[in-house]
């Protein structure tokens, strides 16, 4: 019996073989059939990084187990996991390298398609989706017009679930909170889901809102997501965290601190997840052309003295320093940024003038 027979036989069935992934193949345990492997197979080392081992004798194979989202339970009854893969939701968010915690639904195919298209068809990588809000609240008219909120929270519900089935996310999570509980700093139930989300994987890359959005909800669920990710322990945390532009564009930001997205790759795929929410198109919001005209108006506009070195561009603002020093008020650093946007505006007019 090979090697990743023998661990999972083990675990007694409590894990799921990814496959492949480059010269590695990936098992997943949950906690429980983790320490039946570990003190069965006295082989496996730990290897650096959270609860990952190496087997002795094999060291292409990786065991890791998550804790305490084997089930994928969160606060609100409506909310919805789908994994458009058929693995068991653990396993894959597990294996999640870039995230993505956005406001809406479409929110995370606006800001963070750069991620959706670097982890496209990859075995190596894995995008996936965290939408916190229920969507009930948006605007609408034409053949949504008369629908409810109850009917418009299923029909964006269906519809960002085709969205990760069309992006091959690896996981798509819809937590359904009120927008009001979102913005409420004293509830809690929004913090702790995103809590458990971000004990469960190690992102490399994390997309969120940026805390100059005008949209009171984006800004609120950036808040929560800061809240998490510094309750956590530092090694648990993200390696890079971007806020990423949607209600109020980042072209302000000085050019020293744009982080510039790529977002020219496989256009089709990018018009096409933004089309398949319909019942925003139709209902009155042309997401879709103002998101692709965006990008492009970027990546023409963002070098005056140089020719396009893209087709496509999102920007962003680089917020890891904020989850690496707990004491950085967000506040600050947003004013710093502004200030050093106005310098540059009146030193350019003071030169000139």
């Amino acid at each position: 019996m090979n090697i990743t027979k023998r661990l999972l036989n083990i675990g007694n069935r409590g894990g799921q073989h990814l496959g492949r992934a480059g010269r590695h193949e990936h098992i997943v345990l949950d906690a429980d059939a983790a320490k039946r492997t570990v003190r069965f197979v006295p082989s496996l080392r730990k290897a650096p990084g959270p609860a990952i081992w190496h087997h002795r004798d094999c060291p292409c194979v990786r065991v890791a187990y998550v804790h305490g989202i084997q089930r994928m339970k969160f606060s609100q009854s409506q909310a919805d996991v789908y994994v458009p893969g058929g693995f068991a939701a653990a396993a894959a968010l597990a294996r999640t390298t870039h995230l993505c915690i956005a406001a809406h639904q479409d929110d995370v195919e606006i800001m963070a398609y750069q991620g959706i298209a670097e982890c496209f068809e990859r075995e190596d990588r894995w995008f996936s989706g965290v939408v916190v809000s229920n969507g009930a609240g948006s605007p609408r008219t034409g053949p949504y017009a008369m629908i409810s909120d109850e009917e418009m929270q299923a029909v964006r519900r269906r519809e960002q679930r085709r969205a990760a089935r069309l992006g091959a996310y690896s996981i798509q999570i819809q937590l359904a909170h009120p927008s009001a509980a979102v913005k409420s700093p004293v509830n809690a139930d929004v913090r702790e889901d995103l809590v458990r989300i971000l004990s469960a994987c190690r992102p490399k890359v994390l997309y969120v809102h940026n805390p100059a959005d005008k949209h009171d909800t984006h800004v609120a669920v950036f808040l929560r997501c800061l809240e998490a990710i510094r309750s956590l322990p530092r090694e648990q945390r993200p390696r890079q965290v971007l806020g990423c532009e949607v209600w109020r564009d980042l072209d302000w930001l000085p050019d020293c601190e744009k982080v510039a997205l790529d977002v020219s790759d496989r256009p089709q795929l990018a018009k096409a997840l933004l089309g398949v929410f319909k019942s925003q198109i139709a209902g009155g919001k042309r997401y879709d052309v103002a998101t692709l005209g965006r990008r492009a108006a970027h990546a023409s506009y963002f070098a005056p003295r140089a020719t396009d070195a893209s087709l496509a561009l999102a920007f962003a603002m680089d917020l890891t320093v904020l989850t690496k020093i707990e004491t950085l008020d967000v506040r600050t650093y947003v004013r710093d940024l502004i200030r050093e946007f106005r310098d540059d505006v009146t030193e350019r007019l003071d030169r000139l003038s």
